[in-house]
């Protein structure tokens, strides 16, 4: 098996397939996931010793009775788990301290998560799966509503590790056709702003937290790039980014939520609305105990089960996200759920000791609130051992008012506020895939 000049015609294809689901009724839609489901159970129960056991006396069990997969059981039974006997962790991850070039034992992309949520997942496709991965994950260009057929002059500002989705798809799509401009998140500001300069893209993939920067520099007048599109991914986008962007070029943000496990699991439509992508993966919003959550609420984990990846079966997978679902369809009339809100994980929440000795739990929610009214070219909280450092970029003499805030909020909310510390610096640095969360929780703040 091979990628190479036939890689694009393929996604095109598939791509194309799997976008006939969007003309699908409700009643379709729910067809084709019990079909899949069922077929995902039987093989995985027929080729993965780890399921057998997993799912003992559940055989015929409905979905919901299922037990839940956390990413630590994962990687703990990983050799028993995937469905080629072949298949080795060790050797997977031998695979990509070497580069990850070529294809592991001749027929298997390998990728892996960054382990910022405490520990790094190794993900394989085979040539099928990768393919309709790929496709999956370039859907949103059809969803974007651009009329031109000719493919825009794009830049791809993510990861560069050769081990991270975002490269390993960047790589594979890359054509003499759509040639696209593709640069490491962790590039200094500058660079970035004279690398887009001189390439002048008309479409832009990157994080939020990149983009803030970028529509900063574009209104100062030294990005002079002509957007027409633009796409985010991978990070929170907040409505301040948005309404900068707005400001900057006129144009609206389409905002992609994914995983390496699943990506897309959603994406914005033109009506502004962030659809499940329901024909490729059953998603379920759950609260701690693994229960459906109603419409509205927002759910502490989401599990997903992905359809048509046997290589690697993922039934009832946790993740961490706090989603909130709507319970009214979209008028562009998909079949497709819709997502009111993606409200960080749960490992952004930030835990304090409150006035009485409780513990007190704050979302981020409450300092997106309060920074996001400050003209910010960046910013992070950072929770340590003994208090809050506070990274501000284009800070412009408000760092004593933010200080004051942030104790404020805390105070509000019965917390005696421990220290904090306000770094104002250049550029946010970046971890091994790219990213920049906004909130990087800790442990629990002892307060004095």
């Amino acid at each position: 098996m091979s990628f190479g000049f036939w890689t694009l015609p393929r996604v095109l294809r598939e791509r194309s397939t799997q976008e006939r689901s969007c003309r699908w009724s409700r009643a379709q839609l729910l067809a084709h996931q019990t079909r899949s489901l069922a077929a995902l159970r039987r093989t995985a129960l027929a080729h993965s010793p780890f399921y057998r056991e997993f799912h003992r006396g559940l055989e015929r069990a409905p979905i919901e009775a299922l037990p839940i997969l956390t990413k630590q059981l994962l990687m703990e039974r990983f050799d028993d788990l995937v469905t080629d006997r072949q298949v080795k962790l060790h050797d997977a991850e031998a695979y990509l301290s070497g580069g990850a070039s070529g294809l592991y034992l001749d027929r298997y992309v390998v990728l892996a998560t960054s382990g910022s949520t405490g520990r790094r997942g190794v993900f394989l496709f085979s040539g099928d799966e990768w393919i309709r991965a790929i496709a999956s994950i370039t859907r949103p260009i059809n969803w974007a509503g651009r009329k031109s057929r000719r493919p825009p002059r794009a830049a791809l500002i993510a990861a560069a590790a050769p081990w991270h989705y975002s490269a390993r798809v960047g790589a594979a799509l890359a054509n003499r056709v759509a040639p696209a401009l593709r640069l490491d998140a962790a590039t200094p500001i500058p660079e970035l702003v004279k690398a887009l300069n001189d390439w002048q893209p008309q479409a832009l993939a990157t994080y939020p937290s990149v983009l803030r920067q970028l529509t900063a520099e574009q209104i100062a007048g030294r990005l002079r790039i002509p957007l027409e599109n633009v796409a985010t991914s991978a990070e929170v986008l907040t409505e301040d980014v948005r309404a900068a962007v707005r400001r900057a070029w006129s144009i609206g943000v389409q905002d992609t939520y994914g995983a390496t496990e699943y990506a897309p699991i959603a994406t914005e439509c033109l009506q502004g609305r962030k659809h499940l992508l329901e024909d490729g993966a059953l998603i379920e919003i759950v609260d701690e105990r693994g229960r459906p959550v109603p419409n509205g609420e927002r759910g502490a984990r989401l599990l997903l089960t992905v359809f048509r990846r046997t290589t690697q079966p993922l039934i009832r997978y946790e993740m961490s996200d706090l989603v909130r679902m709507s319970s009214e369809p979209c008028p562009c009339g998909r079949p497709f759920r819709v997502i009111v809100a993606i409200e960080g994980r749960e490992e952004d929440i930030l835990l304090f000791r409150g006035t009485d000795g409780q513990p007190v739990s704050v979302h981020p929610n409450r300092f997106h609130n309060l920074l996001e009214r400050v003209p910010l070219a960046a910013w992070q909280i950072e929770q340590t051992a003994t208090g809050l450092i506070v990274r501000l970029v284009g800070a412009d003499g408000s760092a004593p008012m933010i200080e004051n805030e942030l104790r404020l909020l805390l105070r509000q909310l019965n917390i005696d506020p421990p220290p904090i510390e306000i770094r104002q610096i250049p550029q946010l640095t970046r971890g091994a895939s790219g990213k920049a969360p906004l909130i990087i929780a800790r442990r629990l703040i002892q307060s004095p």
